[in-house]
């Protein structure tokens, strides 16, 4: 299974975009600031990251549900998506929540329906959770393409 994050909307404190399933619109996401100024995937040039106020790197990304000790309380103990091999980054989760506050470098689903702010994410999540898990019944390698 493919999914795409194409960025939209990078601002001085948040970047929004479009998250698509197997090439199908699914929802918005909304990120930290994207410090990757040439979006070339790495922090170079004088591009630094800021802990927990940084998006990840442009790039592709294996994707995997698993426990999350803070979030799968939250969906009833159900595993969450999580990005392996994101360089500078640990523990990248797409999750619920609002505002990039929420965020810490994880990618937020729902709708953005003001600037800088989500809702229905729960909504987004619940209905993005089940394909996931489907793809990985059935043995699918998932990835995330970030650009």
């Amino acid at each position: 299974m493919t999914i795409d994050l194409h960025r939209i909307a990078r601002r001085a404190t948040y970047t929004v975009g479009r998250l698509s399933v197997e090439g199908r619109y699914f929802c918005d996401t909304l990120e930290d600031k994207d410090r990757d100024a040439n979006r070339n995937g790495v922090f170079d040039n004088g591009e630094q990251k800021v802990y927990a106020r940084t998006a990840i790197p442009n790039g592709t990304y294996a994707v995997t549900l698993e426990h999350s000790p803070k979030f799968s309380p939250r969906y009833g103990g159900r595993k969450v998506p999580r990005l392996h091999d994101v360089p500078h980054f640990e523990g990248i989760l797409i999750h619920t929540g609002n505002t990039a506050d929420d965020s810490a470098g994880c990618i937020l689903v729902g709708r953005n329906s003001a600037p800088g702010r989500l809702t229905g994410s729960l909504a987004a999540f619940n209905g993005l959770l089940p394909l996931l898990e489907q793809a990985a019944a059935r043995g699918e390698a998932v990835t995330i393409n970030v650009h």
